[in-house]
């Protein structure tokens, strides 16, 4: 999904006690923060090896923000990463969509999913004065996405239903190394420009372009078809480190707490998201409709991996992996466990 497009939070573990306000969410980097964590009978927060996280820096990463800031004993001072940070060594967990885990684990094939943290429903926006009202109308028009993302992909998924491919289109890619958030609001302009006829791409923009478009907006979804799977990752042997473990799996736990009370009322934590990830409130809250947060690892997760092992090894030019060797990807283990000592 998104390594291109990502930050990096190195969560540097630090044991505190208390409740936090969770209205009083501004807080700087390298701010200690306090947990509301209660200890697991017989353990001590303030041993806790020292943990990295890196996550993209868009609304899927709120859970993650969240719990670091108002459910878990850390010092957050932000840099630049994401999934490759894993693989370079510098973080220990990490999101991204399932699209990346696919790329990366070829050549890491020690990645783990440990966690589903979001599940995001894109959408495809278009103009409807470029003759656009169904799917269909798709052929030859010139649709806007970053390639080899998850945006890449739901387009894919969304022109199969209909009979097309990427080969009935005219790709607009984001220019390379030119794909941050200021890119992603300049889709929007194309698009009421009239330099291009579609958008692919993950929330706010579509909402943003809705907004800009106003009545000659078409909003193209299928939630049925397509969304993207916005996991937590770790490295086997992290996993298998005890130290290392525990630390994970004590984050997870602060995760199901953070997310729990980001579906009970997430508008006292949207501050502190908003200045993390740098999309105001409104944008967030317009994009949350299309968030769903379950921090388990969805059912089909399985499934999906192996209906998109099978678009990444055609964009690489390889044989798919079989369904036995995808699944040494899942570790269901840690959040059985995060569960089990809440």
């Amino acid at each position: 999904m998104k390594s291109i497009f990502s930050a990096l939070i190195l969560l540097l573990l630090a044991a505190c006690g208390g409740s936090p306000d969770p209205t009083e969410g501004r807080v700087q980097a390298g701010t200690a923060l306090e947990s509301t964590m209660s200890e697991p009978a017989g353990e001590s927060l303030a041993d806790l090896a020292e943990l990295k996280v890196s996550g993209s820096y868009w609304i899927e990463l709120s859970p993650v923000i969240t719990a670091a800031n108002s459910f878990y004993p850390v010092v957050v001072p932000v840099g630049e990463g994401g999934i490759t940070r894993i693989t370079s060594g510098e973080a220990d967990i990490a999101t991204n969509a399932e699209t990346q885990l696919l790329r990366e684990s070829l050549a890491n094939p020690d990645l783990r999913i440990i966690a589903t943290v979001t599940e995001s429903f894109y959408r495809l926006v278009g103009r409807r004065s470029a003759g656009i009202e169904t799917l269909s109308d798709l052929a030859g028009k010139r649709v806007m996405l970053p390639r080899n993302t998850s945006a890449n992909y739901y387009l894919v998924a969304m022109l199969r239903t209909v009979g097309l491919t990427e080969d009935d289109v005219t790709l607009v890619p984001l220019p390379p190394g030119n794909t941050g958030k200021e890119s992603m609001d300049g889709m929007s302009d194309a698009l009421a420009a009239g330099e291009v006829d579609v958008i692919s791409i993950w929330e706010p923009e579509p909402d943003d372009a809705i907004a800009v478009l106003g009545e000659d907006a078409i909003v193209l979804q299928d939630r049925s078809v397509y969304r993207e799977v916005f996991n937590l990752h770790a490295r086997a042997p992290d996993l298998a480190d005890p130290a290392k473990r525990r630390a994970i799996v004590t984050f997870l736990r602060a995760l199901l707490e953070a997310t729990e009370a980001l579906k009970q009322d997430p508008a006292p934590y949207w501050p502190h998201v908003s200045d993390v990830i740098g999309y105001n409130e409104e944008q967030i809250a317009g994009g949350w409709p299309e968030m769903e947060f379950p921090v388990d690892i969805i059912p089909d997760m399985l499934d999906v991996l192996e209906t998109e092992e099978e678009w990444v090894a055609k964009e690489r030019d390889r044989e798919p992996r079989t369904r036995e060797q995808l699944a040494q990807f899942i570790d269901y283990s840690v959040l059985e466990e995060a569960r089990a000592k809440r």
